[in-house]
């Protein structure tokens, strides 16, 4: 992914999600929050699981670890 959004960015469009949360989940609460595509289409991108916390969506995001 060439332009990854910006952390705190992601964790503002994905606040109120209810955890553990399915990508479907996180991509229909950024939409709802406002996100813009490039956002959105981040998340499209990350692998179709389920999600225990914000930290487990920034590390599928940003590959840290």
């Amino acid at each position: 992914m060439a332009n990854k959004p910006n952390p705190i960015d992601l964790q503002k469009h994905l606040s109120g999600v209810d955890y553990p949360a399915k990508r479907d989940d996180l991509v229909r609460v950024a939409r709802e929050k406002g996100a813009d595509d490039a956002l959105v289409g981040t998340l499209e991108k990350i692998p179709d699981r389920e999600y225990d916390g914000p930290n487990a969506v920034s590390k599928a995001v940003f590959g840290d670890g």
